[in-house]
């Protein structure tokens, strides 16, 4: 049976203290699927690309519908580091379905 499992892990701050700064995201795929000749690969990725990918996978999905992203609000309550998580969790379930 193939099996492929997708991980968003290990949040980091980059450009720390600056205007300019963000956030990415390790993402490990596993795999046993013949289809990939890897079967692990690894990838740091930030939210923006998430956005671009969503936008691709609209453009060629037809009528198959595309999973919603994590929100991108800058005035969320609550600390920094519970805005982080919880868009961790969402890139995941993205990724997931």
């Amino acid at each position: 049976q193939e099996l492929t499992t997708v991980r968003v892990q290990d949040p980091r701050v980059q450009n720390e203290g600056s205007w300019n700064s963000y956030v990415d995201y390790k993402i490990f795929l596993h795999t046993n699927s013949k289809a990939f000749t890897a079967k692990t690969s690894c990838v740091r990725r930030r939210y923006r690309e998430f956005v671009w990918l969503r936008k691709q996978l609209q453009r060629n999905a037809g009528l198959v519908p595309v999973p919603e992203l994590p929100g991108k609000s800058a005035f969320f309550v609550g600390s920094t580091d519970e805005f982080i998580e919880k868009r961790r969790q969402g890139l995941q379930q993205f990724l997931e379905k």
